[in-house]
């Protein structure tokens, strides 16, 4: 097996200059397929609260759903560094209540965390979490616990004000002790400003090609997702694909063609 992926690997590879890729996952045998296609990071991401759980929002969803997709995942994986995401109100409220809920995840399996924003409460419980041995991977510019807040889904980072303040919460993460950095939908030539300004890696979804590593939405990039996105790519049809097996199945069933003699058992007399 190749070499496990830890934290000061992704460090290690931004110094090399090696991009790191990652992608979400949900379940068993996603971990284990991610593992096999020699993905860096798996994040078991809130986003499971719209790609398997059917919700509007990553807001419904609760930590004890990360804690039972997380389970999943860490038996399925073996090389990925494994990431749950702090879903909402699970941190920012207390540094109690962060400490604790990120323990909550690393005792469940994962081997780092995943935080958004860089308020000042957010910062504080970074540095708590570090301080007793809890990696923190930082997430900035378009955070979906932050959506209502911003109004929609929608380009961060358009005005120079706008940049800078990105730029110091990037800089203020990481002096927190954040391990790595996710850039969500920010301009290209402010995601190079800041995977260039900071020491810890960059992983960029919608934020450009000068990251230092992508992560895509599993559902997204497989082409089981119901809509497209610009900052993604379909790099297979698995819905149609799943439909049409589907639809082969029910009509051999309905016309009596499944099962079939070689799928059915006999006594033999």
């Amino acid at each position: 097996m190749a070499e496990k992926i830890t934290t000061r690997t992704l460090q290690q590879m931004k110094a090399q200059g090696r991009r790191i890729v990652a992608i979400t996952a949900y379940d068993y045998p996603s971990a284990q397929l991610a593992d096999a296609a020699g993905v860096d990071v798996v994040l078991v991401g809130d986003s499971l609260g719209n790609t398997m759980l059917g919700y509007d929002t990553t807001l419904l969803v609760q930590l004890e759903e990360i804690l039972h997709h997380l389970k999943a995942v860490r038996r399925g994986l073996q090389r990925a560094l494994l990431v749950a995401d702090m879903p909402f109100l699970s941190y920012g409220v207390s540094v109690e209540d962060a400490v604790y809920n990120g323990g909550k995840l690393m005792q469940a399996g994962a081997e780092a965390v995943k935080v958004e924003g860089a308020s000042p409460r957010v910062l504080e419980s970074i540095r708590a979490m570090v301080g007793i041995g809890i990696p923190v991977m930082a997430h900035l510019g378009l955070t979906p616990q932050s959506i209502h807040q911003f109004g929609g889904y929608r380009l961060q980072g358009r005005t120079a004000s706008e940049q800078e303040r990105l730029l110091e919460a990037a800089q203020a993460v990481q002096e927190a002790g954040a391990f790595c950095l996710v850039l969500e939908v920010i301009p290209a030539s402010l995601a190079k400003r800041i995977t260039e300004s900071v020491p810890i890696p960059t992983i960029g979804i919608g934020a450009g090609v000068h990251c230092d590593g992508e992560i895509q939405v599993w559902h997204d990039i497989l082409g089981l997702s119901e809509k497209t996105y610009r900052h993604t790519k379909r790099y297979a049809e698995l819905r149609e694909t799943i439909v049409a097996a589907l639809r082969q199945y029910a009509d051999e069933v309905r016309l009596r063609q499944f099962p079939a003699p070689e799928h059915s058992f006999e006594v033999e007399k």
